[in-house]
């Protein structure tokens, strides 16, 4: 299932292991374009519901329209704002979910678009925000950050080795002017890489930088350590029997709760956090941990060859 050049993955994988019914509330926490959530929506009927977030509110209403353009679907209820705050939405909806999707990738559309500065495949504004009308943008860390904080963000969110070269030659490169493309500063941080090594990585050597930068301008693990202290919490009164009273009670006995990550800094939390609510006996895990895309998935789709998927249930299986 394809949409404007994006095809959502590991689709089989998410339905076999959501498993959504006819009359279920399903939470899409990041609906991107909708493909998941379209998927999904054909399984839970006129009786069920479908709760859209995204950040995005460009791609939210691509997403909107597409679930509500499927046959006999369910309601749908879309909202512009980060899954950080899914319990405290639920609560205000007064629901509780049976289905909970968060696929931590973005858009291909977000990726590929050169005004949103994500890539450093097409020379763009360097901005990397996933919410537009968010007010910290790439640009600005770059060229207000100092040199130490720029080592920081690089080498923990970035993961990268040479992240004190790097954070040097962008401070000596902006005394020159403001570094505002991302072809420029792909160009300062591949000055970092001894000439030799460049061409041995097997990436571009800018990779790294730019996941820690847009990591950062969009707090992305903040945003993903909310959401599994939501699934926690929303586990934990599932487990007292109490769901849907009181704060946090957003999750239904048995709900099924998958997660797609693409790097380590993201699957590292979410398989630990997930771990610890097995073993606390709050969650289960569903199927093989984790699920991957298959030889045919990543031959027609080389961005999933990355992805991975996390699932459990509310309770025991």
């Amino acid at each position: 299932m394809s949409e404007l050049g994006h095809t959502p993955v590991l689709m089989g994988e998410v339905l076999s292991a959501l498993a959504p019914k006819v009359g279920e509330v399903a939470v899409d926490c990041t609906a991107g374009h909708g493909g998941h959530a379209a998927a999904v929506a054909l399984r839970l009927g006129p009786t069920g519901t479908m709760v859209l977030l995204d950040m995005d509110g460009g791609n939210l209403e691509i997403a909107r329209a597409r679930v509500e353009a499927v046959s006999d679907g369910p309601r749908v209820l879309a909202f512009h704002e980060s899954f950080a705050g899914v319990a405290s939405l639920m609560d205000r909806l007064e629901l509780r979910a049976d289905v909970v999707l968060a696929d931590l990738g973005f858009a291909s559309s977000q990726v590929d678009d050169a005004s949103r500065g994500l890539s450093f495949s097409r020379d763009g504004p360097l901005d990397m925000r996933l919410n537009p009308a968010a007010p910290v943008t790439a640009a600005m860390l770059v060229n207000t950050s100092g040199e130490a904080e720029l080592e920081r963000v690089i080498r923990e969110f970035g993961e990268e080795r040479l992240s004190w070269a790097i954070a040097r030659k962008i401070v000596a490169a902006r005394r020159e002017g403001p570094i505002q493309t991302t072809g420029r500063l792909a160009e300062v941080v591949r000055s970092a890489f001894p000439a030799g090594a460049r061409h041995m990585m097997g990436i571009d050597p800018a990779t790294r930088t730019f996941q820690a930068l847009r990591i950062a301008v969009n707090d992305e693990l903040g945003h993903l350590d909310a959401l599994l202290d939501a699934i926690e919490r929303g586990a934990r009164v599932a487990a007292t029997g109490a769901a849907g009273s009181g704060r946090g009670g957003w999750l239904a006995v048995g709900a099924r709760v998958g997660v797609i990550t693409f790097h380590s800094l993201e699957d590292r939390p979410v398989k630990q956090r997930l771990s610890a609510g097995v073993r606390d006996g709050l969650l289960a895990f569903i199927g093989e941990q984790p699920a991957c895309a298959s030889d045919a998935e990543v031959l027609a789709n080389p961005r999933s060859r990355s992805a991975k998927l996390r699932a459990v249930v509310v309770g025991s299986l």
